[in-house]
């Protein structure tokens, strides 16, 4: 499509932000913040505020880290309860953005399907999908804040003799409303934090549950609320208290994640030794907690409070850890030979990963192929002008990156007004090999490796995984850094398109 900014119904802005969650608050927050002179909409195809914690309403859903580093700092989470509930952080996210004026700037039911960049103009023509049929936004900076998992569908596995089971089969990611668990037998198939989480609320719900499990994972016991940040909230205002509590746990959890990746062994033993504490004699964790690969090659689970432990141990449910082999009228059958009879099966089974919410895209016309960039900083894609997508850490808080990266987007935004420049473009130089972007053997990343972006052997295209190097190289290292390149008003003739396919 070509690109005409003139057209009635592409609305003119100077930033674009995709994504109505945790990430897209935060950026718009920092972009009328530290750049109130911008004009800015956000676009989410959702019919609400929320994201991720909209979307799933399985039982049991909460955050998988702590609410001190989860939540925004500019608005700290103002209670003691650190592993907190879906709805609870939904109710966070949505009171957040209406007390600073950042829900009046949200289109819903928006879906972007695709983003063109035109070097002549200098801008970015985005394309919306709509009940109403197409809106086009015409911005000259785009930030992607969709998250990394495709909304529409989960990940489920081939099972043979699918259709043969007689009972009701449910993917997390669209939990029925109305589904009745009440003494109920349920397999729930998976290990992951989903799996970890649903059990032992379908055992409050009145369910008999069976985790089946492939390969077991490591599973942590935390406390569901933080004393100290408890204590601090008694004693220190509100912002304060907020503040100490999240640099506790992000020092708490990088320490934790180097000690694990310097003494795996050490590390799955200390985790082995509480799970054995915590089950007793009712379940072998041995069998079922124990994995091959080491601590952090796959993400770490939690138990708040112990709760998955303590189902088992009390028998309300019971795990089995071996592959299927197929459905059968009655439940499941394993490679084993047992039948885990069900009246539900829950294909607890993961996620498929998706860049950009689903959208396309191209520069000057010609397809961007995601897999063939190097990533920048954690936040930029080799060779694409003025554009920044939130990717999170996978061994800490999604939105401590995602913060990281809206403020380096600001500073981004200020430099070029400073000097007239309208085009910041990060260039990869020869010599720099390409890496896996996300060391982790988890499932959903090895489906996606083919289009996620790579990593490079050094910096500034380096991944590191850590929240204080990062925030030392977004907030204090120069933006003129020799890999990014600023231009005033490009022509034709400088396309990072075609140089890109050059230096191809």
């Amino acid at each position: 499509m070509a690109f005409d900014a003139a057209r009635p119904e592409a609305i003119d802005i100077d930033v674009l932000i995709v994504g109505a969650g945790l990430s897209g608050v935060d950026a718009a927050y920092r972009l009328q913040t530290e750049c109130p002179d911008k004009t800015y909409t956000i676009v989410e195809a959702r019919d609400a505020i929320g994201g991720t914690w909209d979307l799933f309403r399985y039982p049991g859903i909460r955050s998988d880290s702590d609410m001190s580093t989860l939540g925004f700092p500019f608005e700290p989470w103002d209670s003691d309860v650190s592993i907190a509930d879906g709805d609870t952080i939904r109710q966070y996210i949505q009171d957040t953005a209406a007390k600073y004026g950042i829900d009046r700037q949200i289109r819903f039911g928006h879906r972007v399907t695709s983003a063109d960049w035109n070097s002549e103009q200098a801008r970015w023509l985005v394309t919306c999908q709509t009940a109403g049929g197409e809106q086009r936004f015409s911005c000259r900076f785009l930030h992607v804040c969709s998250g990394y998992y495709d909304y529409a569908s989960g990940y489920t596995p081939s099972f043979a003799n699918r259709e043969a089971f007689d009972g009701t089969i449910v993917h997390p990611q669209h939990w029925p409303e109305d589904l009745d668990v009440a003494g109920k037998r349920i397999v729930v198939i998976g290990s992951g934090a989903t799996a970890i989480t649903l059990i032992p609320s379908l055992v409050k719900n009145g369910a008999q549950v069976t985790m089946l499990q492939r390969s077991p994972t490591y599973v942590v016991n935390l406390p569901r609320r933080d004393a100290i940040a408890g204590k601090l909230r008694q004693l220190l205002p509100q912002r304060m208290a907020g503040s100490l509590t999240r640099w506790k746990n992000i020092l708490l959890s990088m320490y934790f994640y180097q000690y694990a990746r310097r003494k795996p062994d050490s590390t799955r033993e200390k985790i082995l030794h509480f799970a054995r504490q915590q089950l007793g004699d009712a379940v072998d964790a041995d069998l079922h907690f124990n994995p091959s690969y080491k601590p952090w090659d796959q993400r770490l689970c939690i138990a708040p409070n112990g709760d998955l432990f303590r189902a088992l141990r009390k028998g309300n449910a019971n795990i089995v850890t071996d592959h299927i082999e197929r459905f059968e009228a009655e439940g499941v059958r394993t490679r084993g030979g047992e039948l885990l009879e069900a009246d539900i099966i829950v294909t607890a089974t993961g996620l498929n990963i998706q860049l950009f919410g689903g959208a396309t895209l191209s520069l000057d016309g010609q397809p961007v192929e995601t897999g063939e960039r190097l990533i920048y900083k954690g936040m930029m894609l080799d060779g694409v002008p003025n554009m920044a997508f939130a990717f999170g850490y996978t061994n800490a808080s999604w939105t401590l990156k995602c913060d990281l990266t809206a403020q380096y987007v600001c500073r981004l935004l200020q430099r070029m007004d400073k000097r007239g420049e309208a085009v910041c473009i990060p260039e990869r130089r020869e010599g720099v090999e390409a890496d896996d972007m996300v060391d982790l053997e988890s499932g959903y990343i090895q489906r996606a490796k083919d289009f996620l972006p790579q990593q490079g052997t050094r910096a500034p295209w380096r991944v590191h995984q850590n929240y204080v190097m990062d925030l030392a190289v977004t907030r204090f290292t120069k933006l003129d850094d020799g890999t990014m390149r600023f231009l005033a008003q490009p022509s034709r003739t400088e396309s990072p398109a075609k140089a890109a396919t050059q230096a191809a």
